[in-house]
C-alpha cells in the first residue's frame, strides 16, 4: 500500500492553488474523489494486474509530469504514468560535465510570456539566470571571418520581423486552422513568403538559423500559417520569439531544464514507471482502457496521452481511431530531430576579446553556436545546432572540426577543450523521433480540427496541443494541467 506523506503547509497551498486554477466544477470532482476513493486509489497506486485506475499517464515529459502532479493536488490518488525511456524529461535532457555543472541537450529556454513553466519552476524551487550575449557574435563565410553586435538578436531585418508580427495577429495560436486568411497563408512556406521580401545574400544566415531554431527546418519546409501561430504566442512580436533578449531564448534554469522533471518525478515516487513502452492500447472506446506494456497489462478509466503526436503511430490501437485523427497522426512530420553538441573548455576566453561566444556560419555545419556556461562563468561551454549533413558522425571527428571553427572564430585556445559532447536526438533512442513540429504548409488546413478532441476516454496532451506556446516548455507544462483538467471533469461525470 502507497504511504501518505504527513502533511504540509507547502502542499496544502499549492493543492488550492491548482484547485483554484481548475475552477470549482473540477474542485468539488477532486474532493469527491478524494473522498470516496483514497483507500482504493493508495491500493491501486502500483497498476496491479486487475487492478482499475482512474487515470494513466502515457509519457513521462513535463506535460505528463504536471498532470499527474496536478491529479495529486486535486486528491486523485489512483493514477500512474507510464515512460517508455529509463529516465523522465521528454525532449529535456542535461549533460553532466561533472564538478556540479550541466549543459542542456534538449529544451533549454524559457522568456517572457510563458508563465507556466516559470510558475512551475518556482515552485520546484528551481532558480534561473540569464543567457548569455554580451558582446560580439562572429559570423563565419569560408576563411573570413566578421565580427558584429546584434545587441541579443539573431541579426534578422526588424522590418520583415514586424511586417510577420502584423500577419499573425490573424493566425490564432491555439487554432491557426481558424484564421481568416486560412486559404492564403497556409499554402505558402515561410521560405516562399521570404523570396518576396528581397532580404540581401547576406542576411540569409540569420533568417535560416532563427527558423530552423524555432521550427527544426529551413524556411523552405517551415508551413508560413504554423509560423505566424507560434508569433502569436509571443504576443504577436516577432522579435520575441526569435531573439535572446526579452525573448523565448532569454533565460535559463539553474540546474538545466530537466531539473524540472527530475523533481516532478521524485515527488511522485512509485507512481512513475520507467521503462514502460505502451505498445497497445484496446478498448479505448468502453469505460475500461487497457494498456499492454514490457512491464504487464494496466487498466484505467482515462487515459492522458502526453507524448508527440506522430509518436502516437507506434502505439496499436484497438479498434482504430476515428480516421480523422489517425490521419493527423500519419500526417504529422515525424522526423526533424536536432543535433546539439558541448565544447567544453577550462573558462570562457573569450568574454576577454569582447565576444560573446555567438557563432553563425555561412555553408557550414553551424546553425548557431552559442555561450551556454554556468550562471558565474567558472567553466567555458559553448553548445552549438549543428547541420548533420555536413559535420562527421564520428565524434572525434566532429569535435576536431567544431574546434578548428571556434578557433577561426576565437582563436587558438579554442583548440584546446577539456571536454565534448555530442547529441544527436535522431540516433539517441526511438522515442524521441523529432525535436521540434516542422509543419508544413496545408497540414492545419487539412488536420487541425483533429488535434485535440478526445477520442474515447483517450485524452490528447503534450506540448503540441498548447493553446499558447505550443512546441515550447511552457506549452508541454500547460497542457499537462489541461489533460489533467479534462480527466478530472470526465471522471466527476462518470
Amino acid at each position: 500500500m502507497a504511504k501518505k506523506s504527513p502533511p504540509n503547509r507547502s502542499a496544502d497551498l499549492q493543492r488550492r492553488q491548482w484547485l483554484k486554477y481548475a475552477g470549482t466544477s473540477v474542485a468539488a470532482a477532486g474532493i469527491a474523489m478524494g473522498a470516496a476513493r483514497a483507500n482504493a486509489g493508495a491500493a491501486q497506486a502500483a497498476g496491479n494486474p486487475g487492478d482499475v485506475l482512474d487515470v494513466v499517464i502515457v509519457g513521462g515529459g513535463l506535460a505528463g509530469l504536471t498532470a499527474a502532479r496536478d491529479l495529486r493536488y486535486a486528491g486523485c490518488e489512483s493514477f500512474l504514468l507510464l515512460e517508455a525511456r529509463d529516465r523522465v524529461g521528454g525532449r529535456t535532457l542535461n549533460y553532466d560535465i561533472g564538478g556540479g555543472y550541466v549543459s542542456e541537450v534538449g529544451g533549454q529556454w524559457i522568456g517572457p510570456g510563458q508563465t507556466a513553466v516559470a510558475d512551475l519552476a518556482r515552485e520546484l524551487d528551481v532558480g534561473t539566470f540569464p543567457s548569455y550575449y554580451t558582446g560580439k557574435t562572429v559570423v563565419l563565410g569560408g576563411d573570413g571571418r566578421m565580427e558584429i553586435d546584434l545587441n541579443g538578436t539573431f541579426g534578422t531585418d526588424e522590418a520583415v520581423g514586424a511586417k510577420l508580427s502584423k500577419l499573425s495577429r490573424d493566425v490564432p495560436s491555439g487554432a491557426p486552422w481558424k484564421s481568416p486568411k486560412l486559404a492564403e497563408l497556409d499554402k505558402l512556406s515561410v521560405g516562399e513568403w521570404l523570396a518576396t521580401q528581397d532580404i540581401p545574400l547576406e542576411d540569409r544566415p540569420s533568417w535560416n538559423g532563427s527558423i530552423a531554431l524555432s521550427g527544426g527546418v529551413m524556411p523552405a519546409k517551415m508551413g508560413l500559417l504554423h509560423f505566424l501561430s507560434m508569433i502569436n504566442s509571443a504576443d504577436c512580436d516577432y522579435a520575441q520569439l526569435d531573439s535572446i533578449r526579452h525573448s523565448a531564448q532569454e533565460t535559463r534554469f539553474v540546474g538545466g531544464s530537466q531539473i524540472l522533471s527530475d523533481k516532478m518525478a521524485r515527488q511522485l515516487g512509485d507512481k512513475v514507471r520507467l521503462s514502460s513502452p505502451v505498445r497497445r492500447i484496446s478498448d479505448w472506446d468502453r469505460d475500461v482502457v487497457t494498456l499492454h506494456t514490457d512491464q504487464g497489462v494496466v487498466r484505467a478509466r482515462k487515459v492522458i496521452m502526453a507524448i508527440h503526436p506522430a509518436l502516437c503511430n507506434q502505439v496499436q490501437f484497438t479498434p482504430l481511431l476515428p480516421e480523422k485523427r489517425a490521419a493527423l497522426q500519419r500526417a504529422w512530420p515525424a522526423h526533424s530531430p536536432a543535433r546539439k553538441t558541448a565544447m567544453v573548455y577550462k573558462r570562457p576566453f573569450w568574454r576577454d576579446k569582447g565576444l560573446n561566444g555567438h557563432v553563425f556560419q555561412f555553408n557550414g555545419p553551424i546553425i548557431w553556436a552559442y555561450d551556454n556556461s554556468p550562471p558565474g562563468g567558472e567553466i567555458g561551454v559553448v553548445n552549438a545546432f549543428v547541420k548533420n549533413a555536413l559535420l562527421p558522425s564520428d565524434v572525434q571527428a566532429a569535435k576536431r572540426m567544431l574546434a578548428e571553427l571556434y578557433a577561426q572564430a576565437w582563436g587558438k585556445d579554442a583548440l584546446s577543450p577539456v571536454d565534448y559532447h555530442d547529441h544527436d536526438w535522431g540516433q539517441a533512442d526511438p522515442w524521441t523521433i523529432t525535436c521540434v513540429s516542422a509543419i508544413p504548409p496545408g497540414f492545419w488546413s487539412a488536420h487541425g480540427e483533429a488535434l485535440r478532441p478526445p477520442c474515447g476516454n483517450l485524452i490528447w496532451s503534450g506540448t503540441e496541443t498548447a493553446n499558447i506556446w505550443a512546441g515550447y516548455m511552457d506549452g508541454a507544462v500547460r497542457s499537462g494541467h489541461q489533460g489533467a483538467l479534462q480527466a478530472l471533469n470526465a471522471l466527476r461525470r462518470a
